[in-house]
This record gives C-alpha cells, structure tokens and sequence, in this order.
C-alpha cells in the first residue's frame, strides 16, 4: 500500500512540475490593436481561445488570432494544454483605431464595377481563383520570421478607412457611388519597382489578369497568414513556389481597377479551426511590421535587409486609389 502511495505522489509531483513547466512557457503578445495579431507562444498543441475563436499552437508552440477593426478594448485570453488542462487566463488591452472617412470623386464608374457580360465573366473566373487560393493551407512560421516592407515606396492609402466612391458613367453618363473599407497598405512606386516576399511563404495564387486586382500574388506564410500583392506589373513566381523572406516575386504596376501605379498589400488572417472561409477577415500589414521576430532569421537567402524603410523616392505625382471591391 505505501508502495503504491508512493507512486502516485511521484507520479502527481512529476505531472504538476510538468504543467508548471508549460505555464512559465506560455507568453501572448504581438500587435495589439484593432486590426492587429494576438502572437502566443508556449507547448506545442496548446489550445488558445481569444475573441470567440480557438487555435491549436503547431509544433513551433505559436498560435496567432487576428483581431478585426472593431475588437473590443480589452481581449480576455484562456490558455489550455493539449490535454485540456488550463496553464493561463490573461487579459490584455487592446488598443483603439481612428480611422478616417473619405470620399474619392471623378471616378469612372464603368472601372469600378464589372457591367459588360465580357467583364461580368471575367470578374467570376477571378472569383473563382481567389475562393480556390484561400481555400489552401500551407505549413509555414506564419510571422515568427518579422515582417519586411515588400517594396520601397511612398505610403499613401492606410488600412482601414471607410472611401466612398462617386463618379459617372463615360457611355451612360449615369451617376454612382460605392462605399467600401479599405483593406490594404498601398504604397506609391513606379510600375517595375522589384516587390519582394515581406515574410517565408508558399505561392498559392499568380495570375497576371485578375479583373479587379490585375497581376496577383497570394503567398500563404503558414499560421493561416496570406498575403495579397495586387496590381502588378509582372508576376516572377508560380503557384508551389517556396520563398525565403526578401525573394523577389515580381514588380509593381497599374493593372486592374485602379488610378496609378502603386502596390496594394493586404494580409489576410484565416481561421484554420474552421472549414468555413466566410469568417476570415484581413487585418493591418503595417501593424505586422513591429512584430520582433520569435526565431532566429536564416543566414542564407536574400538579405532581410533587402527592402528599406518606405519613402519618398516614389514619384510625388502617384495616384495611389485601387478600387472596389476586394475580398
């Protein structure tokens, strides 16, 4: 009997020195703000729930949430193991955004909606490819490398404004206007400035003619992170390419709907617990920009150095509006 008393004190002692073990690993942070990435790391398989969704931590011990513009001010956080057993509640505040309202006037509104039968069908093959793009899901550091800028450039329209949009028709000379939330970061840049990779991923979509974003990259970065580059005027990568942080992808145009030459970068966050897409969501690219990195950063491959901080090389003169929609 004390034998087997004995055991079971040993074998208690040794489980919850191995929970104490796991809970002084858990840390949450990352870009807490609306729009922002909650970044957690701890044990591989530690189950996260934050924000009314739930994500299991991969072998790497991270697990990411992204927080959608209008998230509450505080984020209460429950941390459990892969047993279900609770390593940590914490709540963290969440910082406000002051987005801005804007009105864009003298559009063209045949550029901002498919009208033609020809454009209509276009716009649904598109369509088609994007649903099928976001779809995949590829293993990868997700933001555990940092983020870059993918290309130099003089930032114009931030993510998150509410734009409307009012024009005429040029062949009915009837009016319109549309209202949509910006979910980019639009930088200004000649049409062929290079566009690199900001962070590791797998290209999952390049297409030189997508009707509303012309040349587009998706690159899955892992953690259920893509990114968007839209507008291009050439595409360097195909679909199962792998790159490193810093490799180029292709370079910036005025393809598809838009006024000038400029990169739109969105980053869209997928929920991977879910087989619906309907509740994925982008959130802000710049914002991503501060994450430190969770790893260290490979020594071979281009330099994480290779994009520079945005400025204002790109041509003053850029017109820097992509039009709707986008999602």
């Amino acid at each position: 009997m004390i034998r087997v008393l004995l055991l079971a004190f040993f074998f208690v002692s040794i489980h919850g020195q191995g929970l104490a073990d796991e809970t002084a690993r858990v840390h949450c942070a990352g870009a807490l703000k609306q729009g922002g990435l909650l970044v957690c790391e701890g044990p591989a398989g530690m189950r996260v729930e934050a924000a009314g969704r739930r994500v299991v931590a991969g072998q790497d011990g991270v697990a990411i949430i992204g927080l959608k513009r209008d998230a509450p001010d505080v984020l209460d956080i429950s941390i459990a193991s892969d047993q279900g057993e609770s390593l940590s509640d914490l709540t963290l505040p969440i910082a406000p955004r002051q987005d801005k309202f804007r009105v864009i006037e003298g559009l063209d509104c045949d550029k901002v909606d498919a009208r033609t039968e020809e454009q209509k069908a276009h716009a649904g093959r598109s369509w088609t490819k994007k649903v099928s793009a976001f779809a995949s899901f590829n293993e990868g550091p997700g933001p555990a490398q940092g983020f870059n800028l993918p290309a130099e450039g003089r930032p114009t329209s931030p993510f998150g404004p509410a734009r409307k949009y009012v024009g005429v028709s040029a062949k009915t000379g009837e009016p319109c206007d549309k209202t949509s939330v910006h979910q980019g970061y639009d930088l200004a840049a000649p049409v062929g400035t290079p566009i690199i990779a900001p962070a590791p991923g797998v290209v999952v979509l390049a297409d030189p003619d997508l009707y509303y974003e012309g040349g587009t990259i998706f690159l899955d970065h892992g953690h259920g992170l893509v990114s968007v580059f839209m507008h291009m005027s050439s595409v360097d990568v195909g679909v199962g390419d792998r790159v490193v942080r810093g490799e180029h992808l292709g370079a910036t145009g005025n393809t598809g709907r838009t006024t000038g030459p400029h990169l739109h970068w969105a980053v869209k966050w997928r929920d991977q617990s879910r087989s619906d897409r309907s509740s994925d969501f982008y959130i802000d690219p710049e914002l991503l920009l501060n994450l430190p990195p969770l790893q260290p950063l490979p020594k071979d491959g281009p330099s994480s150095d290779a994009v520079s901080a945005a400025d204002d090389k790109a041509s003053d003169n850029a017109v820097t509006e992509d039009l709707p929609p986008t999602r």
